[in-house]
């Protein structure tokens, strides 16, 4: 008989509170400084989206560095270590659950388990997303911010111009996968269950 497990410790659930607050006011004023001009505000005014911009940035690095460090020393950072023999074949099948088999009522190929926290798809894009594209993104906020030591001239374009879009591309590949991430977490055993369980800490078994 199944039971439910503590999947998640404390620190990891207020990491993710803080990264959710952090990330929706990044969205917000990104998008503000993204659409609207200085005297024109979209959501929220130019100037002011900066700043909340600006210090939203500061704290979500901050917030990252104590992410590193938390999987560096709890075991929080094994469910980042991918294998990659038989990754294509793992892959694959949690394709094809997430495309058809989840709406045909089939098993889960990789379920949550008390050692297993992510399917082979999550754990790709998470690390993706976690040790490649937010370093990037903080590395090219921060070069916005002390735009004195991006260099001014890069293939013949402003160098500011081209770390300005790159930091918004990247932007945009963080909303894509949070949009994704959240529709993902409505598959568990009910759709608030995996939201439940990020908040308790305790994950309810299928």
């Amino acid at each position: 008989m199944s039971k439910n497990f503590y999947h998640y410790p404390v620190w990891v659930r207020l990491w993710h509170l803080t990264n959710a607050i952090l990330c929706l006011f990044l969205i917000v004023t990104g998008f503000s400084m993204l659409y609207s001009d200085p005297d024109r505000a979209l959501v929220v005014k130019f100037q002011r989206a900066v700043s909340i911009h600006n210090v939203c940035g500061v704290l979500l690095t901050i917030s990252y560095t104590a992410f590193l460090i938390g999987n560096i020393f709890t075991e929080n950072g094994r469910h980042y270590l991918v294998a990659v023999k038989g990754m294509a074949e793992r892959l694959w099948k949690q394709a094809r659950y997430y495309g058809f088999g989840y709406f045909k009522g089939e098993e889960a190929p990789f379920p949550v388990t008390g050692t297993r926290k992510f399917n082979p798809l999550q754990q790709v894009s998470y690390v993706g997303v976690m040790y490649f594209i937010l370093p990037m993104l903080f590395v090219t906020g921060w070069a916005l911010m002390f735009p004195e030591f991006i260099l001014k001239r890069f293939l013949g374009f402003s160098g500011v111009f081209l770390t300005d879009q790159f930091h918004v591309i990247l932007g945009f590949l963080v909303v894509v996968f949070l949009c994704i991430h959240l529709y993902v977490s409505t598959m568990g055993k009910s759709p608030l269950s995996n939201f439940r369980s990020i908040i308790t800490g305790w994950q309810e078994s299928h």
